[in-house]
């Protein structure tokens, strides 16, 4: 999913933080001289993430107090310069008090998203950087360009946002372009959990205070890196040997029971769509409801955050369905830019339509047929252009709902075989890398032997309805005028609750 809030690897051994999948992407260069460049080059966010360098590991260290909101921390980031570098960014909104580079002394300044680092020497290209950045601040009162993310809870915290977060607690490479691996520590009162990406690797409690340690080494976008603090009941298990970390903020009433239930299906829903998709690409699982309804659920990796909204008209296995499909497409796979959204959402929301399909709640093709009578006269819901919905609109329902049709439309046109080749194999060969639209087609195009640009130019980059011929993958007989007496799927209402929720906050 997505959030609403924009107006919007150490590893265990020092080589593994050297090692970069194949396949994921590099920061762009600077354009010239020895200054790395303010951003990475997406051109709907020019001055997200950063260029001269690429990083390959963060170690976090945090301390948060909930009364105060305040936080404060230590980030050592390992990573790779990509050009000679004299100066370079940090995507961070947070009071710097001091910055290090390969353990010198640096000088520093600070804008309004950006931190700017002076090292004492330029930085030869292709070699190891170091950069220890001590921070501490109230991240609540920060708003940077329009954009406020933080989210304080009933107990705690969320530090959960989509496209932005990162620059709210550790400074970062802040685009998908650059993954990394984490181990994220994180100090707080003993009687509170924290919960975060990947493996719990320790919590130990000392002078009355309680530290969190988790690490995720899977390559991870760094707005997908997150942690939440609170009082949760946690609930442990393991699933084909992987473990298994659940936690619903207690007190939750019956939303928080809902919950509970619905996020145990975890494994169950982990095993369905490794059957769709292809082998589950991380090492531990879960999910989170915090004590807040902030009106939206995000993809973070391994282990999805949920508002509690999600359950208030009961169960809702949807919504998990979805958040976890992105551990596929959105986060295993990326997006090259946020242009590329599509990537992301539509295929979430498909996932929904095959769970519905597969347990008898309605199949994909009728629900393609409920979908395309809702929106019958919805002249503004087909004038995203979805393949390029335009920056601050990447969240726009039609990115979910018209993105969740092309793919039905897409499988009806090729065939389920060919449809669902292309679906393992752009999660396969993408796997812990990057992808855009074009390069989906392009796969699209080549395992089903056909020329879709017409048929993707129709779906993707047409402010109207597609028109409805086979061409476009309606099946035959569809009749565009019949929108009455069609058997209503059992799916169609908790997918319509579960995306109004996904989409009813604007971006501030």
């Amino acid at each position: 999913m997505a959030s609403h809030t924009r107006a919007r690897r150490t590893a265990v051994a020092v080589g593994l933080a050297l090692l970069l999948p194949v396949g994921v992407a590099q920061a762009v260069p600077a354009g010239g001289g020895t200054e790395g460049a303010r951003g990475i080059g997406d051109p709907y966010y020019p001055n997200y993430g950063n260029g001269g360098y690429d990083v390959d590991h963060y170690g976090i260290h945090v301390s948060y107090v909930p009364k105060t909101d305040r936080l404060a921390g230590r980030t050592k980031i390992r990573a790779h310069t990509t050009q000679e570098l004299s100066r370079f960014n940090l995507d961070f909104v947070l009071p710097v008090k001091s910055v290090e580079v390969n353990h010198r002394k640096a000088t520093f300044t600070q804008g309004k998203h950006e931190l700017v680092v002076t090292p004492k020497t330029a930085l030869p290209a292709d070699k190891v950087m170091i950069v220890e950045v001590k921070y501490a601040g109230v991240p609540g009162k920060i708003r940077s360009e329009g954009i406020k993310p933080w989210i304080r809870t009933l107990d705690g915290v969320a530090a959960v946002g989509e496209p932005e977060i990162a620059a709210w607690w550790y400074p970062s490479n802040d685009h998908p372009r650059d993954k990394a691996t984490y181990d994220v520590h994180v100090t707080v009162a003993k009687s509170l959990e924290v919960l975060g990406n990947g493996r719990l690797v320790s919590d130990k409690v000392r002078h009355g205070k309680r530290s969190w340690h988790w690490r995720e080494l899977s390559p991870m976008a760094p707005y997908l890196a997150f942690f939440v603090v609170g009082q949760f009941d946690i609930t442990r298990s393991k699933s084909d040997g992987l473990p298994v970390i659940t936690a619903v903020a207690a007190n939750g009433g019956s939303e928080g029971r809902y919950a509970a239930r619905d996020l145990a299906r975890t494994p169950k829903v982990i095993r369905f769509e490794s059957r769709q998709f292809g082998a589950y690409p991380f090492y531990s699982m879960g999910g989170v409801a915090p004590a807040a309804d902030f009106g939206f659920a995000l993809e973070n990796q391994t282990r999805p955050v949920y508002t509690r909204g999600f359950w208030s008209q009961g169960p809702n296995i949807y919504v998990v369905v979805h958040e976890l499909a992105h551990q596929w497409y959105g986060d295993s796979v990326s997006v090259e830019n946020w242009r590329d959204i599509w990537l992301n959402e539509g295929f979430a929301s498909f996932a929904e339509w095959l769970w519905s399909e597969k347990h008898g709640d309605g199949t994909a093709k009728q629900l393609f047929r409920q979908y395309w009578n809702y929106y019958s006269g919805a002249d503004d819901f087909w004038k995203v252009k979805i393949g390029d919905p335009g920056a601050h609109n990447e969240f726009n329902g039609a990115v979910y709902d018209r993105g969740a049709m092309t793919l039905q439309a897409l499988r009806t046109r090729i065939g389920d075989d060919d449809f669902m080749t292309v679906l393992r194999d752009w999660a396969a060969d993408r796997k812990y890398g990057n992808g855009s639209v074009p390069e989906f087609i392009e796969l699209a195009e080549t395992v089903s032997g056909e020329d879709l640009a017409s048929f993707f130019d129709a779906w993707l980059y047409t402010a109207h309805r597609p028109a409805v011929t086979e061409e476009n993958g309606f099946p035959p007989g569809f009749d565009p005028r019949s929108s009455a007496r069609v058997a209503v799927p059992a799916s169609w209402a908790t997918i319509q609750h579960t995306h109004a929720v996904l989409n009813r906050l604007e971006r501030k």
